[in-house]
């Protein structure tokens, strides 16, 4: 069996770094992905995907990237059950395992460029 997915997609917005009820750090890596081909009205659609990261991957990419830079995700699909107001909902969540830096910029090249 396979569980595996990579996107490349732009963030569209900065990453915040919260921690869990159990102490372990969580971040929503929000990804936008164009699609390689056009729709009926000639232009090009896109998917908005939000990738779960945990510990070091989320530390990491929320101190080196900010919106509107290019990450690549290497991860999984996962699916759990939430309790929604007393309903039980299925919920499917990528998993980040491993994030690529494909744009990013240290906060001090940000810093000099902004002099």
């Amino acid at each position: 069996m396979l569980n595996q997915i990579v996107l490349v997609g732009r963030l569209t917005r900065n990453i915040t770094v919260n921690k869990s009820d159990n102490g372990i750090k969580v971040a929503t890596i929000p990804l936008a992905i164009p699609r390689s081909f056009k729709n009926s009205e000639g232009t090009y659609d896109t998917d908005f995907i939000d990738c779960v990261a945990f510990d070091a991957i989320a530390s990491n990419t929320s101190e080196y990237c900010e919106k509107g830079d290019i990450v690549g995700v290497k991860g999984r699909i996962q699916s759990r059950t939430i309790d929604k107001e007393g309903q039980k909902e299925n919920v499917m969540e990528i998993i980040a395992e491993k994030v690529t830096f494909l744009s990013s910029h240290t906060k001090e090249e940000n810093e000099e460029t902004e002099k």
